[in-house]
This record gives C-alpha cells, sequence and structure tokens, in this order.
C-alpha cells in the first residue's frame, strides 16, 4: 500500500494483490520503522460504512466494502473512490499496471 498525505488529504493506493486480499476480509497495511525502533502503521479494511480509527501505533481506515467490491468489478479504471472521514478527504484507488502489462504482452 502506498500512502501520501498532504495536509487534510489521504491517498491510498493499493496494487491488485493488495486488492484481493482486502476483499477476503484480511486488513492490509504498510508498516514504518523509524531510526529510533519505533513502527507506526498505516491500515486499511472495509466494513458496511466507511469511517476511520485511531490504533496505538497508527490508524485505520475503514472503506464500505460494497463500494470497493463496485470498483474491483470495473477494474481496470483511472477512477478511483472518493469519500470526505471527519474532515479528512480520502483518496482510493487500485494500481492496475501489472494486469495491464500482462494484457498487452499477452497481445504481442
Amino acid at each position: 500500500m502506498r500512502v501520501q498525505q498532504r495536509q487534510q488529504s489521504l491517498r491510498l493506493r493499493i496494487d491488485e494483490a493488495e486488492l484481493a486480499r482486502l476483499l477476503s476480509g484480511e486488513v492490509v497495511e504498510n508498516a514504518m520503522r523509524w531510526p529510533d525502533g519505533r513502527v507506526e502503521r498505516q491500515q486499511l479494511a472495509l466494513a458496511t460504512a466507511p469511517g476511520w480509527q485511531r490504533v496505538d501505533d497508527g490508524w485505520r481506515v475503514v472503506l464500505a466494502s460494497d463500494a470497493v467490491r463496485t470498483l474491483a468489478a470495473r477494474l481496470p479504471s483511472r477512477d478511483g473512490l472518493e469519500l470526505a472521514l471527519e474532515g479528512v478527504d480520502v483518496t482510493f484507488d487500485v494500481d492496475v499496471r501489472d494486469s495491464a502489462r500482462r494484457m498487452k504482452e499477452g497481445r504481442a
């Protein structure tokens, strides 16, 4: 998972393997170990309704399962999901370059 933060905007981008894990009910996580040994985690999960949670070592964004499944069904697509979570604008998208590359190689 790639995480981009800028002021009150957050972009979360996952690849197709991470999407498959997310759709199967797993939590997708990005973790960074700082030089002092502290690990900060950013997590992505699915539930009925979107939201966010503060966790001891980071945060978790929860996306609406139906919306993510609808997005997955229309991939490849440049359009992702956009939502507002209590003052934070969140953009979620799926990097489909791997499958696009495989499709292109199959046609060559």
